[in-house]
Parts: structure tokens; C-alpha cells; sequence
């Protein structure tokens, strides 16, 4: 008998291997997903190939039509925001595409998010981003990648949050999933750049100030360095 937990592992299990496929390609627009196929592929009950499909759909990657099946839809269609599509294309050979497009996103966003920081941070949000700044620095060698991720990804949701913008801090999912999958994929040097911690530590210090205009000159001083490494680690 299978119990809740396995069955929730199957449901993942199955969903991340055909969201990882679609994304791929392996599905092109328009290809039928055979439901049938898919329970018999992965020996699932066509109750979680049901529900597979309910998450996929819901990211509109595919829709379901009467007499003609699961469809894949175009990848314009795509709710290329969900962290989940997110993480499965930059385990694709579309990674150094997608991680531009995304950096340059983050480029576009989270300097304004650190200039309305500066002006709207709470003292407890000032406290935590510079907590979370101290703690990159704190992790920044010996090769502690994993360490310095998890403060890396703390310090970006409250920038993004401290900017008191609601489309801001939704994004915060999003740059969680740039910044572990520049990590887990490799495209990160053995040590972050010293250059690019220093800066967030005087990010932090410019919202604890209250001066937005260089919190927005740094943050974007450090979205100039990311683009500059993926030159370099994912051309």
C-alpha cells in the first residue's frame, strides 16, 4: 500500500521529469503527452498523472483539449515566473540563456528594490540585511558555496521585500531560483568575487542609511558583475 508520503514522491518525481522534458524540448509545441504512457512509464496510478497534469497546466505548459489530449503549448505561453519552470530550464542546455535573461532582469528590478529599501526598511529589516550580509562574508572561502547561498538568497528577499513594492517581493522565488541555479550548475567561481560581497555589505549599509540613491548605484554595481561572470562562466 502506498502511503501519503510515497505517493506525494511519485507525484514529484513524475512532475519534474516531465516538466524537465518539456522545458528540454523533448515535447515540442503542439506534441500529444500521452497520459496513458505516463502511468504505465513511471507505474503511477493515472489519479497522479491526473494531478501532474493539473501543475503542468497550471503553469501553462500544457492544456488539455477533448478527442485530442495533453498538448504542449508555446513556449511564449509559458509562465516562465513560476520558480518550478524556472529550475527545471536552467537544468536544460538552454541554461546560459535563460540565466542571462534572468540576470538581466534582476538587473532591471533590485536596484530600484534597494532605492525604495532605503527609503521604506524597517529597523528589523536593516537588521537582517545586514546580518545577511555579514554572513556571506563570513562564508565567502574555503569554497562554502552552499553556506553562502543561503545568505546570498536571504539578503535579496529582503531587498526586495524592505522595498514595500508587493510585485518586488513576489519576485523573491525567482531570484532564489537564479542564484541556486548559477550555484548547482557550476556557473560560479570556487569563491564568490570579493569585489561583489564588499558590495553587498555597503548595500546594506546605505539602507541602514537611508541613501537611496547609492543603494541603487551598488546594487546595480552588482547585477553589472553578475553579467560580466556569465560572460565569462556560461558565453
Amino acid at each position: 500500500m502506498t502511503t501519503e508520503g510515497e505517493g506525494r514522491g511519485l507525484h514529484t518525481h513524475v512532475l519534474d521529469t516531465l516538466g524537465l522534458a518539456i522545458t528540454a524540448g523533448e515535447y515540442p509545441q503542439g506534441s500529444v503527452v500521452r497520459t496513458d504512457e505516463v502511468a504505465q512509464r513511471f507505474d503511477v496510478s493515472r489519479t497522479v498523472v491526473r494531478e501532474v497534469v493539473r501543475v503542468l497546466e497550471s503553469m501553462h505548459l500544457v492544456e488539455s483539449r477533448r478527442r485530442v489530449g495533453v498538448t504542449v503549448r508555446p513556449t511564449e505561453e509559458w509562465n516562465v515566473y513560476d520558480p518550478r519552470v524556472i529550475r527545471w530550464r536552467l537544468a536544460g542546455s538552454d541554461r546560459p540563456r535563460q540565466l542571462r535573461s534572468l540576470t538581466v532582469l534582476r538587473s532591471a528590478v533590485e536596484p530600484v528594490a534597494a532605492g525604495l529599501a532605503a527609503r521604506h526598511a524597517t529597523p528589523e529589516q536593516c537588521a537582517a540585511l545586514t546580518e545577511q550580509a555579514l554572513g556571506m562574508v563570513a562564508t565567502s572561502r574555503g569554497r562554502r558555496l552552499e553556506e553562502y547561498l543561503v545568505h546570498d538568497i536571504a539578503f535579496h528577499r529582503v531587498v526586495l521585500n524592505a522595498s514595500g513594492n508587493e510585485m518586488f517581493a513576489r519576485l523573491g522565488d525567482v531570484v532564489a531560483e537564479v542564484l541556486t541555479g548559477r550555484t548547482h550548475h557550476q556557473v560560479m567561481f570556487d569563491d564568490p568575487d570579493p569585489a561583489a560581497v564588499t558590495l553587498h555589505v555597503q548595500v546594506a549599509e546605505a539602507v541602514r542609511e537611508g541613501d537611496a540613491v547609492r543603494a541603487e548605484e551598488l546594487t546595480r554595481e552588482i547585477a553589472v558583475g553578475a553579467l560580466e561572470e556569465l560572460d565569462v562562466l556560461a558565453p
